[in-house]
């Protein structure tokens, strides 16, 4: 009995467990910024209509 227990427990805590460090990783991920959507390289362009 007192094994199946401490099994039992031991599936309670690994599953808490396992939700929690989803829900770190999920606040870790929304907590970093947006990287800006800006181009490296700009290209000249002809003016249009000549």
């Amino acid at each position: 009995m007192h094994r199946l227990l401490a099994a039992g427990l031991t599936v309670a805590a690994a599953a808490a467990l396992a939700v929690a460090a989803a829900f770190g990783v999920v606040a870790l991920l929304n907590a970093t910024p947006d990287q800006p959507n800006t181009p490296l390289v700009h290209y000249e362009t002809a003016p249009r209509g000549q």
